[in-house]
């Protein structure tokens, strides 16, 4: 009947017809390339979340201790890892055409592909499970006994929806792009390389855990952030491939003889193996904190609030810097700084910004009762990640969101433990040699702007 067929849950992706209605095939590869874009960074913003959770004075033992520690290192080294997917993601994007993106799933939950529902929660066995089974091989969810009570756990109570693989997401991309029907050679533009992100500029050397495991949490060779440029159709599949196998992979075959790299479901399964079901040694913060009233994590206290919004205006600040840096071309200069030189080196430092806002946050109460709850970092989407159609008004964002950082450091400054107050002076610092910075880009771009306004005038 025709009521029943329109009560139909929606088609899993495998029966879904290619491309939509609607869409071309290039369309249809931007869509799903977006798609990924959002869940890398979905998947970024939740594991920071977990991990900034982890800890706090309540842990008095001391085996209990090194255990958070241990499990923090390797789920932050995993969100480094995501980021570089999300980075390699816009590469591909650049190269046929379609429009960065660096906007995430929220709250709201729009696409068959999602693994789950987006959320911002404490680390438990039950959020540990989503993530092992969001980065599983389909064989393992498949085949092994031990998949089963953990496919169980991750399941919404409520919706009934089961968590799905990141894997099968970049299954249907890279079959996309292995089809020369779908993408033809005209498709892939290598004249966007000068215009895309290299691990050489953003690994920071974080290749096969030489950076990010100083305490020796997280297994070997690991975080290995890739970055790669791609100049065809075979550098695509590549490159997502190598994406998807750091996820799911049980062991990542690599070139040498040495140990291979685990992957994200390894890492995560090590955890939750090892994860208490009762007490979890996580901090007492909210699940989806957020400096909007009346919602069941609003963070009222009015310090807290302050430290929350400046925790947003940073994250803006890191995403609309991560996204101008992909519009300067890359520059052969070396004995100077360059804009595009610059940008990485921003966007680097609000990552460090973003991890000591909420290492003060997760301390702060997140209200003005005395039960003991405290803030978390919100991570709350900004309004626009949108860039200015002018060069010289790019850097202008720059220059109103340092000015609002600013304004923010002022009022938190008024109430600030001494050990935060060193922490916001050298924010303020750093800040104004920035703007420094961004005021002579911003006056050079302006004029080169003007100059070829001018000219098209002239014309």
């Amino acid at each position: 009947m025709a009521g029943e067929a329109a009560l139909a849950a929606p088609a899993p992706p495998e029966e879904l017809r290619e491309p939509p209605f609607e869409l071309s095939w290039h369309d249809y590869a931007v869509y799903l390339l977006h798609v990924a874009s959002e869940v890398e960074h979905a998947l970024m913003v939740q594991y920071l979340y977990a991990a900034y959770s982890l800890g706090g004075a309540a842990l008095v033992d001391v085996e209990q201790h090194e255990k958070a520690r241990k499990w923090r290192e390797v789920i932050l080294g995993i969100a480094k890892e995501e980021m570089g997917h999300l980075i390699t993601v816009q590469n591909v994007l650049r190269l046929i055409g379609g429009p960065l993106h660096l906007e995430r799933e929220d709250y709201p939950f729009r696409s068959e592909f999602y693994p789950f529902p987006f959320a911002l929660e404490p680390i438990s066995k039950v959020s540990l499970a989503k993530y092992v089974v969001a980065e599983a091989p389909a064989k393992w969810l498949d085949e092994d006994p031990e998949a089963q009570p953990i496919k169980e756990l991750a399941t919404d109570p409520e919706s009934g929806r089961e968590t799905l693989p990141v894997g099968k997401l970049y299954e249907r991309v890279v079959k996309l792009f292995q089809r020369d029907d779908a993408l033809t050679d005209e498709d892939f533009r290598i004249d966007t390389l000068p215009y895309q992100a290299s691990f050489d500029e953003w690994g920071r050397g974080y290749t096969r855990g030489e950076r990010g495991n100083i305490g020796k949490g997280s297994p070997d060779k690991t975080p290995n952030v890739l970055v790669e440029p791609v100049a065809d159709r075979e550098g695509v599949i590549k490159a997502l491939q190598n994406i998807a196998q750091q996820g799911e992979n049980p062991a990542i075959k690599t070139e040498t003889p040495e140990k291979p790299e685990e992957s994200h479901f390894q890492r995560f399964l090590t955890i939750y193996r090892e994860f208490p079901a009762d007490n979890p040694p996580s901090r007492n913060t909210p699940a989806n904190p957020t400096t909007s009233p009346g919602e069941p994590g609003s963070i009222t206290n009015q310090h807290s609030q302050l430290w929350a919004h400046l925790f947003n205006l940073r994250y803006r600040k890191l995403l609309y810097t991560l996204k101008h840096a992909f519009h300067v071309e890359e520059d052969e200069v070396t004995d100077r700084p360059t804009a595009r030189g610059n940008l990485i080196s921003w966007t680097f430092g609000e990552m460090y910004n973003l991890r000591s806002i909420a290492a003060i946050l997760v301390t702060l109460p997140l209200n003005d009762g005395d039960d003991g709850k405290h803030a978390g970092p919100p991570f709350q989407a900004p309004y626009t990640l949108s860039l200015p159609d002018w060069d010289s008004d790019k850097w202008r964002v720059h220059r109103d969101l340092i000015n609002g950082s600013v304004d923010l450091i002022t009022e938190i400054e008024k109430n600030a433990a001494e050990e935060h107050r060193l922490y916001l002076r050298a924010l303020r610092e750093h800040d104004a040699l920035t703007l420094q910075v961004v005021q002579r880009l911003f006056s050079v771009q302006l004029e080169k702007d003007e100059r070829e306004e001018g000219e098209e005038d002239e014309e």
